[in-house]
């Protein structure tokens, strides 16, 4: 009993390892998987009592509970009978690909990370970069909705910002749920937007099997309460005008929509705008059809360069935060009352029919959007020059730009002045646009650059739907 037995090195390693597994799965792991719910019950509770967010049960429900309800919905099961037997591939190789869909989409929200460590982060990023500002938002309204109305925050797309942006002056209201492009499924972004809320969007995708799931989980989340975020446009502004609104989304959202039902669908026009955005010499070089094409790997030099430059000015001490980001949130238009104002029946439509309505619903939000887009100092001295062709005295910018401001303020454009001095907001747009050598001195007189000037007429298109109708200075 008590003799000694020999085993080789080898073995006995493989019995230490099993060991130190079973300890640190039966002892260590309970420990750890109780602190961080403990950690995320406090972050929920917080949110509850000192932010007043009641999160939806749909937002707490176990990521793989929220995977099965989606992979067994019927239509979803309907759709892969219906893939089986156009293809010929066993029901198996298809449920297959159900599942890896429904990977792929299903965000695994954190509530600790979302308003502890996310919320931060995002602040962080957002006030390092720019002097960040809510511009106007009808509390009111939005406090008005009430727990049974899912709010869909709709929004214009300016830059990729967007999404660190509205989700730091958003999370004092709401935990929003964000539809993202395949450009970030890469690690370890992919992880952190999942656990934010985020779930992945293949654009443009052609596979019927695939949108029927997307759909289903859109339709879940709506009917969960889920507040969302949908960037209308579907893609960035390449010259800085706003786009032809996109309907998928929002034809998902309509699809599982039941005017009969409880809840009622909320959508809130969110407008945004900067004083520089990070990504537009490449996005106005993108309408170059003769510009060269780049790779990938070039473009990830072209960010590390960028990052190499600004933290080069800061070592001088001449960096300079990007000037101002503002959001305003606009008033909400309820789904249920939109339906019953044009007498439409859901129900009982034809699908032709209803992509239709969704098209008018699309461009109804977007025109609420472009309402609410905020006119900030280097989009409006921007415009005074496009308006104005060539040279001008800077005292005849500076009355211009005031001009405008005062036939913007008539059409009940929101302007954000800084420190509500309109001359200083002038003077902020001159200063940034000097910097960026959009405009120069010569003899006396301030001038366009050649090179630049379609990044100066990328920023006077931000504003450009606002003062279509305005008389040339």
């Amino acid at each position: 009993m008590f003799e000694t037995v020999s085993i080789p090195v080898w073995l006995l390693a493989v019995i230490g390892l099993l060991a130190a597994w079973a300890a640190l799965d039966r002892l260590f792991m309970p420990s750890v998987r109780w602190f961080f719910r403990r950690r995320i019950r406090g972050a929920i509770e917080d949110a509850r009592t000192r932010l007043h967010i009641d999160l939806p049960d749909f937002s707490l429900t176990k990521r793989q509970v929220l995977i099965d309800r989606l992979m067994y919905d019927p239509q979803v099961q309907a759709a892969a009978a219906e893939e089986s037997r156009e293809s010929g591939a066993p029901r198996d190789v298809v449920m297959g690909k159900v599942a890896r869909y429904a990977r792929e989409i299903v965000p695994a929200f954190n509530a600790y990370f979302y308003f502890r460590l996310g919320y931060h982060i995002a602040r962080g990023i957002s006030r390092l970069f720019y002097r960040v500002r809510l511009g106007s938002a009808d509390d009111q309204a939005l406090r008005a909705l009430g727990p049974n109305t899912t709010p869909v925050f709709v929004i214009n797309h300016r830059s990729n910002m967007d999404y660190v942006l509205v989700a730091f002056l958003a999370a004092e209201r709401t935990a929003l749920s964000y539809a993202v492009g395949e450009w970030a499924r890469i690690w370890p972004l992919q992880s952190l937007i999942k656990m934010l809320g985020g779930f992945f969007v293949r654009r443009g995708s052609g596979n019927p099997l695939y949108r029927r799931v997307l759909e289903r989980y859109v339709a879940m989340a709506s009917e969960g309460g889920v507040p969302q975020a949908v960037f209308i446009e579907g893609g960035l502004s390449r010259d800085g005008k706003l786009r032809e609104p996109k309907v998928g989304l929002l034809d998902y959202i309509l699809r599982g929509f039941d005017p009969d039902g409880d809840r009622d669908v909320a959508f809130i026009p969110v407008g945004i705008n900067y004083d520089r955005v990070v990504e537009d010499r490449s996005l106005v070089m993108s309408l170059d059809p003769e510009a060269q094409r780049r790779s990938g790997l070039y473009a990830v030099g072209v960010v590390f360069r960028f990052l190499g430059r600004q933290a080069w000015l800061t070592l001088r001490g001449r960096w300079y935060r990007f000037g101002y980001a503002v959001v305003d949130f606009g008033k909400p238009t309820l789904l249920r009352d939109w339906l019953r104002r044009r007498d439409i029946d859901l129900a009982t439509i034809a699908r032709e029919a209803r992509i239709d309505h969704v098209k008018i619903l699309a461009a109804d939000l977007m025109d609420e959007v472009s309402r609410v887009i905020p006119v900030l100092p280097v989009a409006l001295v921007a415009e005074v020059f496009r308006r104005n062709g060539g040279s001008l005295a800077e005292h005849e910018v500076r009355a211009r730009a005031r001009a405008l401001m005062e036939r913007l303020d008539r059409g009940g454009a929101l302007t954000y002045i800084p420190r509500r001095d309109r001359n200083y907001a002038v003077t902020v747009g001159l200063r940034i646009l000097r910097l960026r050598h959009f405009i120069e001195e010569r003899d006396g007189r301030l001038v366009p650059t050649p090179e630049n000037r379609p990044l100066l007429d990328y920023y006077a298109n931000s504003i450009a739907h606002l003062t279509a109708e305005t008389v040339a200075a």
